[in-house]
């Protein structure tokens, strides 16, 4: 194999590989000598199909393979004997056509990875801020979990519903044609007919203007009321179309918060109202120290930014920003931008998101590099951990799910990555100096 360097340009190499015709033809008549042995054709003694016989019926196949094995291993060989590390997978281009008796030549474009200094981690210093749940907090979710456990109970006294009550009741949607006193109610759409069904005044989950409709409906009156569905709506054929609902109140119920109580605790589970209060507090506890973790992470990350000055590949920019853009452009339509994007034009915004596009590559090589630097890995055991928990979301579907996972090494690769991530990072705040500081939980949630 003759290898020759074309060019060398920041991270870009190209290279002109020949591979000799004799080494292709001895490797593909090896290969067809091999079939000749096995192979079983009519008016032949097996094992003694002539070679011409053999070439003529299987030469081309066996050709192409030895030439796809043979890009493959030069391609090998090269990144191997140069040291060469690519950013993403080698382009390969045959130069001319190939034919019998000649040499196979290519060229093999790629981007290889920069060189990467290591940061001095113990210059990074980092404010960790903590905070502590309250017991008025504490109270608050005890109150929120009596809340919706809360059962329902029938409405006596005659009375209008008002908002957080439940009305039992039959609906039937009608799409709307025209508007104003030329407005015609069409037939039954599919899906918006209903009995029975109880539905919360003022409560979240129905079509905008629904649920707010039904506030002082009594029990035995039906009322029409007119909404519209979103233009994001599920269905296409309803989606940004007016709709008319004839609804018959048939019952009135409230809820009736159960007091948190040991018997209450209990019914979840628990020995006692003082321990669910426990379990409570160290449920907020862990959100409060996930966004510390979080807090923490980022300042990290931002001061590794800063520190890091290294040139990174294009193509992995590209194709980072690939994936960020066309939901940016999305959001640009249906005007979900953030206030400070929302101003400015595509140019702008497609230079700045090409920057975060650029910082995210650069931040991913360098936590890799230090990783593999550090001989940091994500175990077997992890890896089962992150399986078992991603199956848990398939309930009756486990098995699939990890078989899915052994057999898609990109899959796999998926749950591997957040976890050496956050190893690293874990490396990272050993070696940093960190000062712990006490926020208040509004705080520690606002940023």
């Amino acid at each position: 194999m003759q290898v020759t360097e074309l060019s060398a340009e920041g991270l870009k190499r190209s290279f002109s590989v020949v591979v000799p015709a004799a080494e292709i033809e001895a490797t593909r008549d090896k290969r067809l000598a091999a079939l000749g042995r096995d192979l079983r054709i009519p008016g032949f003694r097996p094992g003694k199909v002539p070679m011409s016989v053999v070439k003529k019926r299987y030469g081309t196949a066996v050709t192409g393979e030895v030439l796809e094995e043979q890009v493959q291993t030069a391609t090998r060989e090269l990144l191997t004997d140069r040291g060469l590390r690519p950013a993403l997978q080698p382009k390969v281009e045959l130069v001319g056509e190939f034919g019998e008796g000649q040499d196979l030549s290519f060229n093999i474009e790629m981007e290889v990875l920069p060189e990467i200094p290591m940061p001095d981690f113990s210059g990074i210093e980092l404010e960790r801020p903590r905070a502590e749940p309250s017991e008025e907090e504490v109270q608050k979710a005890l109150d929120g979990l009596a809340a919706r456990n809360a059962k329902l109970e029938d409405v006596t006294e005659e009375r209008p519903a008002a908002k957080g009550d439940m009305v039992v009741a039959d609906f039937v949607g009608r799409l709307v044609e025209g508007e104003g006193d030329e407005a015609t109610v069409g037939e039954p759409f599919p899906g918006g007919t209903a009995s029975d069904m109880p539905i919360e005044v003022g409560g979240e989950g129905f079509i905008p203007g629904f649920t707010e409709g039904l506030e002082g409906i009594r029990p035995g009156e039906t009322r029409k009321v007119r909404v519209s569905f979103p233009e994001g709506y599920g269905s296409a054929e309803l989606a940004g179309k007016p709709a008319e609902f004839e609804i018959t109140a048939k019952a009135l119920k409230t809820r009736a918060a159960a007091p948190a109580d040991d018997e209450f605790a209990k019914s979840l589970g628990l020995e006692s109202a003082e321990k669910l209060r426990e379990e409570l507090k160290k449920s907020i506890q862990s959100e409060y120290d996930s966004l510390t973790r979080l807090r923490v992470k980022r300042a990290l990350l931002d001061q590794l930014a800063d520190r890091a000055d290294f040139p990174v590949p294009e193509g992995m920019v590209e194709a980072e920003f690939g994936q960020i853009w066309p939901r940016v452009e999305e959001d640009r339509k249906a005007g979900r931008l953030d206030p400070e994007d929302a101003g400015k034009d595509e140019e702008t915004l497609r230079a700045e998101y090409r920057k975060i596009a650029e910082r995210r590559i650069r931040l991913g090589l360098l936590l890799s590099e230090i990783g593999r630097t550090n001989n940091i890995q994500v175990g077997q055991d992890e890896l089962f951990q992150a399986m078992r928990r991603e199956a848990t979301r398939y309930p009756g579907q486990e098995k699939q799910v990890f078989e899915f996972f052994q057999k898609n090494p990109q899959a796999l690769e998926n749950l591997r990555a957040p976890i050496f991530e956050e190893k690293v990072v874990d490396f990272m705040l050993e070696l940093a100096k960190v000062t712990d500081t006490t926020v208040a939980p509004s705080e520690l949630q606002a940023a």
